[in-house]
């Protein structure tokens, strides 16, 4: 389960890298991280959805592991 966790947060992380590169070409990783410095970013619906969708799976891979950590 672990490994489906870490291959769907991985899948979502370049889609939205990709969202990110058709917004604005040349963003390195380290952009990413601070989409708020970029208004072109912080400002789009569709990166803010792509970008809530990372955040939703790592939440649930992070619930996962913390209760496998329990059993």
């Amino acid at each position: 389960m672990q490994k489906l966790f870490d291959s769907l947060v991985e899948a979502q992380r370049e889609k939205l890298k990709k969202c990110a590169h058709e917004i604005i070409p040349g963003l390195t990783d380290d952009d990413l991280l601070q989409p708020n410095d970029f208004p072109e970013l912080e400002n789009h619906p569709y990166f803010r959805y792509e970008e809530g969708v990372l955040e939703g799976l790592m939440t649930a891979r992070m619930a996962y592991l913390a209760r496998e950590r329990e059993v």
